[in-house]
């Protein structure tokens, strides 16, 4: 029988709590990527919050399969009744070949967003500004992985659905390599921001490409986590 989304999501976590050096802020990781609270997963689990908060700091006994397996079934259960954004999520991450550690975050939004309410919400600054002002998504990845491990055809499967998104780079240094990969990849998105840095450590030429290529490109050194709870407060 053919495993849905849920199920193979449920995997991922279950497997990275079980086999973490760290379980409890692990399992403190997924709920706050559900953006569920503590007492909203005590509630799910039928325990005190007391209780998941013991988990999480440590305080507890690293949580055993049982555990881990209700705790996951919770979120997943949550994020269904929510509507499934972030099971769905997994699934388009899937679809591409993709696993986490590549792609950070990627969503469709339901209407197109102004780029200067988008910068807003990561804390970005724009260098250039680009053809479009407008973006209706995002895709998030990490540079250094994008860099080592993905051909040109698989760099533009990551994102290449649709142009009209932002797609962020993150464990960004200077923004050299992230542009010139870039080059060869046809059409770009609408925008591109270097995640990390401030417009004194980027590469020189940076601007310069994203002129000639059309698209805005901005730096934000928000941290990770701030950032993308920024991306969630989008449409």
């Amino acid at each position: 029988m053919t495993r849905g989304p849920r199920e193979r999501l449920a995997e991922k976590m279950a497997g990275e709590i079980a086999l973490s050096d760290d379980p409890g802020e692990t399992l403190r990781k997924w709920r706050t990527d559900f953006e569920v609270t503590q007492t909203g997963l005590a509630e799910e689990l039928d325990v005190s919050p007391s209780v998941v908060s013991d988990y999480e700091s440590g305080r507890r006994d690293n949580p055993g399969t049982d555990v881990v397996r209700r705790v996951v079934a919770a979120l997943l259960d949550v994020d269904e009744r929510r509507g499934g954004e972030h099971i769905r999520q997994y699934a388009r991450v899937l679809s591409s070949g993709f696993d986490s550690d590549v792609v950070q975050d990627l969503r469709e939004y339901p209407a197109k967003v102004p780029l200067e309410r988008y910068y807003d919400a990561i804390g970005a600054t724009e260098l250039v500004g680009g053809e479009e002002d407008t973006v209706a998504g995002h895709t998030v990845i990490n540079s250094i992985a994008v860099i080592t491990r993905l051909s040109s055809d698989e760099f533009y499967q990551l994102y290449g659905q649709s142009t009209n998104r932002a797609l962020v780079f993150t464990n960004v240094t200077r923004g050299e390599s992230p542009l010139v990969a870039l080059r060869v990849v046809t059409p770009t998105p609408n925008a591109v921001v270097l995640h990390g840095i401030d417009e004194d450590a980027l590469w020189d030429h940076a601007p310069d490409l994203a002129r000639i290529e059309g698209f805005s490109l901005a730096t934000t050194d928000l941290g990770l986590d701030e950032m993308l709870a920024g991306l969630r407060e989008l449409p």
